[in-house]
């Protein structure tokens, strides 16, 4: 059973969305906010396994919330949903430690998979935010940025997180101890600015993909 926290500072929407998945007999809504201070004092003590944030609070925001709400419990998993479709937000509600952003206009049963997916602890990243990304690193990377701050073993890292590799595989793909793998994949994330693993490999396929692109081209 998935356990759902709802902070929406709608209530009809919290209603409905309530509704939807409760219908869902592997989803169960421990709790609802409509506040982020509420949600702050709230989430840690019923910790529920999905918190489904909005971006816009009366009093702040679903991304800072998702960050105040991840240093707390690292092992939340949160799933924006939103009415806006702003790029930044996106790209700044990845980087704040979210598992997934969908908007508003989701189909019922498309939503419902979104929460059992990022529940499941897999990253549902909407192609936009990730292309921000990947442009905003890109940039980076001409000057002083993470990207060109990687050395050749940390490149190679990346690529291997890229096709969906365990730290034992990768372990025996670079020669390494699975420790010093795990500990590899931490300093590289803190390189990148990213927390999570799902993060790194999206980027690692979106430069794989511009990487094909460019050869296609020459």
């Amino acid at each position: 059973m998935i356990k759902v926290f709802l902070v929406d500072d709608h209530e009809v929407v919290r209603r409905g969305v309530a509704d939807l998945l409760e219908a869902d007999p592997e989803l169960t809504v421990v709790g609802e906010a409509p506040t982020a201070a509420q949600a702050l004092a709230r989430i840690p003590a019923l910790r529920p396994d999905v918190a489904l944030l909005d971006v816009r609070l009366p009093d702040g925001n679903g991304i800072e919330l998702c960050r105040d709400l991840r240093s707390k419990l690292p092992d939340l998993n949160v799933l924006m949903f939103t009415s806006y479709t702003d790029e930044e937000a996106m790209l700044n509600a990845i980087l704040a430690g979210a598992g997934g952003y969908v908007i508003k206009d989701i189909q019922g049963l498309q939503l419902v998979s979104a929460v059992r997916e990022v529940g499941s602890g897999r990253s549902l990243l909407d192609n936009r935010a990730a292309a921000t990304l990947m442009a905003k690193l890109r940039a980076d990377a001409t000057d002083t940025g993470p990207l060109s701050g990687l050395s050749e073993r940390e490149r190679t890292l990346l690529d291997l997180i890229g096709e969906g590799l365990t730290n034992r595989q990768i372990s025996e793909r670079m020669f390494l101890a699975e420790k010093t793998v795990k500990n590899y994949v931490s300093r590289l994330l803190t390189k990148l600015g990213l927390e999570r693993r799902t993060q790194a490999a999206v980027l690692a396929t979106k430069m794989r993909e511009n990487r094909a692109a460019r050869n296609q081209e020459s």
